[in-house]
């Protein structure tokens, strides 16, 4: 009799673990399905980009060396276009970006959290000192210059994070693209550069 009073206990024992976990494992997919439904239901927007201006100080290319010095200031907006959803943008870098070319360092925007509807707005300067370029990227810069029009691409890399009440995500890459117009007149600047001339707002492609 106490060997079956033994195996009772442990058969109850085992069966009360298991009816635990049991509860514990549903508890889990009830909480992950919860936040399944509410990210369908607010399911986040992509962030809208807008580069507004870019001035060009310098750009200046040695023929002779295929080396590239420029200093470009662009004016970017993002506008987070969600009702109920905020983001956090913890890395953002900014870039200029010519026939797939990096010609500009990378610069650094403020990170920081943007509210439902909020709109951020940066200028930052974008510069670069003796970068070597290949061969077809001089003759693709005399060919714009002869032509009078130039497209820069600003590019944005990053990473973000998406807030739901009290719940924030986990990180999510972001790449933007932003086409900058810009119109090349016959006359030159102090250092010899052409003169740019920006042409129109232009919404930005983003990827998340």
């Amino acid at each position: 009799m106490p060997k079956d009073c033994g195996n009772h206990k442990s058969y109850y024992r085992h069966k009360l673990y298991g009816r635990i976990f049991a509860c514990f494992l549903s508890l889990i997919i009830l909480v992950l399905f919860i936040i399944l439904v509410i990210w369908l239901v607010l399911r986040p927007t992509k962030p809208k980009f807008l580069i507004q201006d870019t001035s060009v100080y310098q750009f200046s290319l040695s023929s002779n060396t295929n080396l590239l010095s420029s200093n470009l200031q662009v004016t970017i907006s993002s506008r987070n276009p969600n009702d109920r959803i905020g983001i956090y943008y913890d890395r953002l870098d900014v870039f200029a970006e010519y026939k797939n070319q990096q010609i500009t360092a990378a610069t650094e925007l403020p990170t920081g959290y943007q509210g439902h509807n909020d709109v951020n707005i940066w200028s930052p300067f974008l510069s670069s000192v003796a970068v070597s370029v290949s061969p077809y990227l001089v003759d693709s810069i005399g060919q714009d210059e002869n032509a009078g029009l130039m497209l820069i691409y600003v590019k944005i890399s990053g990473r973000l994070r998406w807030k739901v009440g009290t719940w924030i995500s986990g990180h999510y890459n972001i790449d933007v693209s932003c086409p900058a117009f810009l119109t090349i007149g016959n006359d030159k600047g102090n250092d010899g550069s052409p003169v740019f001339r920006f042409q129109q707002m232009s919404p930005c492609s983003v990827d998340v």
